[in-house]
């Protein structure tokens, strides 16, 4: 990469950071409540203002419906909610693909994977070769596999004992990454006394 395009690089990434921080919570909220599956009901248009309608859920009244239908009129701006019309002629928000994207960039600090009483002898071995272009979706993928739990053999090379696809397929999907990434289930694995030692399985 040329001193230029590493330039351009830094800048965009600050772009994106000062986006983020904008980012207010009641938009991040609405976010994480549609991708939970919790809908909301409209009436009205997005030219014009959005109209909450019918039993709003516990969670929508919480926001206040003004702050609300600001945050949907901008998250609408933003293509990151879609309005999609129903037979009786209202409407219901949905997430963008854009909007499901970061709705899980939100969401992902959450994530836990469950661990069954027992232990089925076998390693989960998560190998990933992502191209040096892509180094921040690299280093983003590693980062939330160690906050989960795994344990780094090599840089590109994590290591878990409990079935963890589900969530694997979760972060690669997010960084559009599946295709760089290989799960592999080992019986043997030659440091397991220290693996069993870290994870506390035997």
């Amino acid at each position: 990469m040329t001193s230029t395009q590493e330039h351009v690089k830094n800048v965009r990434d600050r772009l994106a950071r000062y986006k983020e921080k904008r980012m207010g919570l009641k938009k991040k909220r609405i976010l994480l409540l549609l991708l939970a599956g919790i809908t909301i009901g409209l009436s009205g248009s997005p030219r014009t203002t959005w109209k909450m309608i019918g039993a709003v859920q516990k969670e929508w009244r919480e926001l206040g419906r003004q702050a609300a239908e600001r945050s949907l009129n901008s998250l609408y701006t933003s293509k990151l909610v879609d309005a999609k019309e129903n037979p009786d002629g209202t409407l219901t928000l949905v997430l963008t693909e854009k909007g499901r994207k970061r709705a899980l960039t939100y969401n992902i600090g959450k994530l836990k994977i469950s661990q069954p009483t027992a232990w089925d002898k076998l390693w989960r071995v998560i190998s990933f070769d992502i191209p040096e272009d892509e180094k921040p979706s690299r280093d983003a993928i590693r980062g939330h596999l160690l906050a989960a739990g795994f344990y780094e053999l090599h840089n590109s090379v994590l290591v878990y004992p409990f079935e963890c696809r589900k969530e694997l397929e979760f972060i690669t999907e997010l960084y559009d990454a599946r295709k760089y990434v290989r799960f592999i289930l080992a019986t043997n694995i030659d440091n397991e006394a220290e693996l069993k030692n870290f994870f506390n399985v035997s």
